[in-house]
């Protein structure tokens, strides 16, 4: 970090600033200008010990050269993680689609859609047990028997489970999920990011609504920084002022994230564009611009699907998209 002071400070309070950031075992390179003086500081520096020094009255003006997301950054960690969900691979190459309902609705429902997805090549099924829902009349989901189905469905297909867990309170339900999804809601609930950091199971890590690449990344630090390595990203569009979709769907994140971190990133085309018509094409410019994988709601019946049916796309439709898209990752990487 480079410390700029403020012309004039005096020399007993300049000496003071450096023997104290000395006591909290930092190096401390001092270049003399004419004019100024600027302190080059080599150590651990957390983030809230680095305002503190911006607050000071002698320091003009504080500048980081280093990023503050050092588990999930590419500096320290330059080749690409792989993600293992039981025999399936995400990232370094490994392409991943998820594919299945909003929400579990029925045991009928569930294994219609699970059938159809596996067929079509899906590698993981996703459904909702737990909806965290904007308006409290809507369908919250089925809690514990939502996640009994979708075990049911997998001992028939075989594939792995993807699920929303919305607080900590529920990580016994979860034991036996696969991949544990934390929403956009939930991307800053730090009390849940912490106790998924504690456990050996992988986290698909959602972008919030209005949250930056660099917010998204420091949620990734906080389960990182407990021991599990074993992280996700999903960009699945952010709040802006267009009006022509659910939200907008920021598909430079894919390479911007790719350059920042090593950890995979797929993308959620069916929360971002709100619209089945829309999810095709999304989701082809996904796979073209180098995603790890896909997320696509998909159900039997769009028409009667109690959570989200403008967006879910239709069985035939997947599977017809799926061929698509191994199509375009095909010419992508010749």
């Amino acid at each position: 970090m480079i410390v700029v002071l403020r012309p004039g400070t005096p020399e007993a309070e300049k000496q003071k600033l450096i023997a104290s950031l000395e006591e909290n075992a930092l190096r401390v390179d001092v270049s003399e200008g004419v004019h100024q003086t600027v302190l080059c500081l080599v150590g651990d520096l957390t983030p809230s010990y680095a305002d503190r020094i911006a607050a000071l009255g002698c320091v003009e003006s504080v500048t980081r050269v280093t990023k503050p997301f050092r588990l999930s950054g590419r500096r320290e960690h330059p080749e690409d993680t792989v993600v293992e969900i039981g025999s399936v691979k995400v990232g370094g190459g490994h392409f991943v689609m998820i594919a299945g309902p909003c929400s579990v609705e029925s045991e009928e429902q569930i294994l219609a859609a699970a059938r159809a997805v596996k067929a079509a090549g899906a590698d993981l099924l996703r459904g909702g047990a737990f909806k965290p829902r904007t308006s409290p009349y809507d369908f919250p989901g089925l809690g514990a028997e939502g996640l009994a189905l979708l075990k049911l469905a997998r001992a028939e297909t075989g594939l792995p489970i993807v699920s929303e867990i919305t607080s900590e309170a529920q990580l016994p339900l979860f034991e036996d999920v696969d991949l544990l999804q934390v929403g956009a809601r939930s991307m800053q609930n730090y009390d849940l990011l912490r106790e998924l950091g504690r456990l050996d199971k992988p986290v698909l890590l959602k972008r919030g609504f209005s949250s930056t690449l660099h917010e998204l990344l420091m949620s990734a630090e906080y389960i990182l920084s407990g021991g599990n390595e074993r992280v996700i990203l999903c960009e699945r569009g952010i709040r802006t002022f267009s009006d022509s979709t659910r939200n907008t769907l920021d598909l430079s994140a894919v390479p911007a994230l790719h350059e920042l971190s090593h950890l995979p990133v797929i993308v959620d085309p069916s929360h971002a564009t709100g619209r089945a018509a829309l999810v095709g094409p999304m989701a082809l410019a996904a796979a073209a611009c180098g995603a790890d994988g896909l997320m696509i709601e998909v159900h039997a019946e769009p028409g009667a699907s109690l959570s989200d049916a403008a967006q879910a796309v239709d069985c035939d439709s997947f599977a017809a998209l799926a061929r698509r898209v191994r199509a375009v990752r095909e010419a992508a990487l010749s």
